[in-house]
């Protein structure tokens, strides 16, 4: 054969199709996860669902969609993790806008909703206030995280 073509695969046994049928349907589609430190349990999510689609449609608007490319930050949010090499807790800056959803299983998220609020804001949310670190606002949220 010349290079690069491939033989075709012998076809599957029909037992062997059955078992392997049998081994995916074991498998659950439900992920768990913190959201700002409330328990989340998901069944049967969209594996293309984005975290930042997830977040909005539940109602924390704070993290934005801007570039969906993960170049402009707006949709930045806060993974943490332990490692489990180290068992040390580990946090990353995510972006939201990339990110599916199913890939926070296990893990804590955190959104600029859950660092502060106005009445009791995140010192990076006090000092973006009164220094008038905002322009229009909309990635301000993801600055801030």
């Amino acid at each position: 054969m010349a290079p690069g073509i491939v033989e075709p695969a012998p076809a599957v046994a029909p037992e062997k199709i059955s078992n392997l049928l049998h081994l995916t349907q074991d498998y659950h589609d439900t992920i768990r996860f913190y959201l700002n430190g409330t328990k989340v349990v998901l069944d049967d999510i969209d594996p293309e669902l984005t975290l930042l689609e997830y977040l909005r449609g539940i109602g924390l608007t704070g993290t934005k969609l801007g570039c969906a490319e993960g170049g402009c930050g707006a949709c930045t949010v806060v993974v943490s993790h332990i490692n489990p090499t180290t068992g040390k807790l580990y946090h990353a800056s995510v972006n939201a806008c990339l990110a599916p959803v199913i890939s926070v299983d296990g893990k804590h998220v955190v959104t600029v909703e859950g660092i502060g609020n106005v009445k009791n804001p995140h010192p990076a949310q006090q000092r973006m206030a009164v220094g008038n670190g905002s322009q229009c606002g909309f990635c301000t949220p993801g600055i801030v995280m």
